[in-house]
C-alpha cells in the first residue's frame, strides 16, 4: 500500500511556510522532487538520508506529484512541547498532536464553549481548493479590506502546508487566517469539526466572511456519490444550522474534457441538490452565449431548494488577472489556467462578488 524508498537530499529547491521542496537522489532511480513538512519530520538538509513515501509520485498524480519525506532517520527532530491533546491524522504513522481552539486547554475555549451562532456571516462554499483565490478576488474587489478566513476541511490534503495558495494569499494580506478542521491540520487555528471551525473563524479570528473548500487533492471516482466534494453540501448545512448565510459557488467548466463536468459539474448538482438540506444562495454567473444558457438550465433545478442568484461577471476577468499579478498566486484548476477555462474562475469570483454584496 505504500511504495517506500530511501534517498539522499541533493538540494533544497524552494520553501514556503510549513513546507520545503527538495531534490532527492534515490539509488537506481535518479533524482525526484520531494516535499517535507518540518513541523512533522524536522528540516532536511543537503546530504541527509531521508525515508520517502513515493506512492503518489509513482501514480503520476498531478496534485500529489511529490515523494513525501516520512523521516530524517539520522537526525530526528526534538520532542514536541507545550499544550494540546487533539490528535490529527489519527492512528497513522504520522499522527500529530495539536492544540485545538475548542479544547479545554486552549485560551479560546471560553469563547467557543457556548458559541452557537455565526450572526449571519456569509460562508462561501466551493468544491475545489482552486476556487479559493478567485472567490477571494471577487469578494475583495467588491469590498476591499474585508477580513476573510479560510476554513479547510479534510476532504483533500490534510496538511494546510501543502497549499502554496494559502501561503501566498496570506503573505499578500488578502487572506486573514486559516482554520483546519477534522483530520486536517497546519492552520492558524485547529478545531475538531467544521462547526467549531466556523465558530472559531467568527468569534476568535473576527472573520467577516469565510471561504470553505477542501484542500488540494480532491478525490473523484466518476460515480454519482464517490467524490470528496460531497462535503460541500454538508458545509452548507453546517453554516445554516449556525445561523450563517451559506453562499454556494458552482463548479463550472467549459474546458474540462469530461462531459459530467461540462457546464455545471455533477459534483455541484449532487452536493447542493441532494446533500444540502438547508437553503443557500446559489450564485449563477451571467455567462453569455450557448454555454451561458446551458449553465442556467443546469442550475435551474437547484432553485427548488435554494435561492438562485444571477450575478454579473462584468470586469471579473480583469480582477482575476490583477489578483494573480498582485498576490503572486497561480490561478489554475486541474492544470487549466485562465485562458483555458475562464468560466470556472468567473463562477468562483462571482460567488465572492455576491458575498460582498451581502456584507453591504
Amino acid at each position: 500500500m505504500i511504495r517506500w524508498r530511501k534517498g539522499t537530499v541533493a538540494a533544497v529547491r524552494r520553501e514556503w511556510p510549513g513546507a520545503i521542496e527538495l531534490d532527492t537522489a534515490v539509488d537506481g532511480e535518479g533524482t525526484c522532487r520531494a516535499l517535507a513538512y518540518p513541523a512533522l519530520v524536522g528540516r532536511p538538509e543537503p546530504g541527509d538520508t531521508v525515508l520517502l513515501n513515493t506512492t503518489a509520485l509513482a501514480m503520476g498524480l498531478g496534485t500529489g506529484g511529490y515523494a513525501m519525506v516520512v523521516a530524517v532517520p539520522d537526525r530526528l527532530p526534538p520532542d514536541p512541547t507545550g499544550p494540546g491533546h487533539l490528535v490529527k491524522a489519527r492512528y497513522t504513522p504520522l499522527q500529530a498532536t495539536v492544540l485545538g481552539a475548542d479544547e479545554q486547554d486552549s485560551p479560546h475555549h471560553p469563547a467557543l464553549a457556548d458559541a452557537d451562532s455565526l450572526t449571519g456571516m456569509p460562508v462561501i462554499v466551493a468544491d475545489l481548493h482552486s476556487a479559493l483565490p478567485p472567490i477571494l478576488a471577487g469578494l475583495l474587489a467588491a469590498r476591499p479590506g474585508t477580513r476573510v478566513v479560510y476554513v479547510m476541511p479534510d476532504g483533500g490534503a490534510l496538511p494546510a502546508w501543502f497549499s502554496m495558495s494559502i501561503a501566498q494569499l496570506t503573505a499578500a494580506g488578502a487572506l486573514a487566517a486559516t482554520v483546519t478542521v477534522g483530520q486536517a491540520f497546519g492552520g492558524d487555528l485547529e478545531t475538531v469539526t467544521v462547526h467549531t471551525g466556523l465558530l472559531a473563524a467568527r468569534h476568535v479570528l473576527d472573520a467577516e466572511a469565510v471561504i470553505l473548500a477542501q484542500g488540494p487533492g480532491n478525490l473523484g471516482t466518476g460515480t454519482r456519490w464517490g467524490f470528496s466534494g460531497v462535503a460541500a453540501g454538508e458545509a452548507v448545512n453546517a453554516a445554516a444550522v449556525l445561523s450563517g448565510r451559506p453562499v454556494a459557488s458552482l463548479r463550472i467548466s467549459e474546458g474540462d474534457l469530461r462531459e459530467r463536468h461540462i457546464g455545471v459539474s455533477h459534483h455541484s448538482l449532487t452536493a447542493y441538490g441532494r446533500v444540502a438540506l438547508a437553503p443557500a444562495d446559489v450564485v449563477v454567473p451571467e455567462l453569455t452565449g450557448e454555454f451561458g444558457a446551458r449553465v442556467r438550465e443546469q442550475a435551474r433545478p437547484l432553485g427548488e431548494r435554494h435561492r438562485l442568484v444571477s450575478t454579473p461577471v462584468t470586469g471579473l476577468a480583469d480582477t482575476l488577472q490583477t489578483a494573480e499579478r498582485d498576490w503572486g498566486v497561480r490561478l489554475s484548476t486541474m492544470g487549466r489556467r485562465l485562458d483555458r477555462d475562464l468560466a470556472y474562475f468567473l463562477a468562483a469570483a462571482a460567488a465572492g462578488r455576491h458575498a460582498a454584496a451581502l456584507l453591504g
